[in-house]
C-alpha cells in the first residue's frame, strides 16, 4: 500500500480517433483493448496505486483521468505508458504531477 513518500500524479486520457466518440465507431479489437485497460486500472486500484479513475460526461470533448501515486516521475510515466489503451494507441495520455488539497479531510504532505 502506498505511503506518504509517494507523489500523486494524474494522467489525462483522450480518444486517439474522432470516430471513437460514437459507440458504433469501435471495432471488436478496440473494445477488447478497452476491457484490458479497465483490468489494468482495476489491478492498480486494488494494489492502492490508483486513487480514482473517471471521465467527463460531455460526449463532444470528454476525457478520462487517472489519479495515482508513484515513487518517481519515471515510475509514473511507466504506469501511464503501460496502460493498454495507450500502448494500443486507442487513447493518448498526458502526465501531470498532482497536488490534492482536500481528500476526505486530509491534505497531501
Amino acid at each position: 500500500m502506498p505511503d506518504e513518500k509517494h507523489t500523486t500524479y494524474i494522467y489525462v486520457l483522450n480518444l486517439a480517433m474522432e470516430r471513437l466518440r460514437s459507440p458504433e465507431g469501435w471495432t471488436e479489437e478496440e473494445n477488447k483493448v478497452v476491457s484490458e485497460h479497465f483490468r489494468y486500472l482495476t489491478g492498480l486500484y486494488e494494489k492502492g496505486t490508483v486513487k480514482y479513475v473517471g471521465r467527463t460526461m460531455d460526449d463532444r470533448s470528454s476525457f478520462g483521468m487517472v489519479v495515482f501515486v508513484a515513487d518517481s516521475e519515471d515510475e509514473a510515466r511507466s504506469i501511464m505508458d503501460n496502460d493498454p489503451a495507450v500502448v494500443n494507441e486507442i487513447m493518448t495520455a498526458t502526465l501531470y504531477p498532482f497536488k490534492t488539497f482536500y481528500n476526505s479531510g486530509h491534505a497531501d504532505t
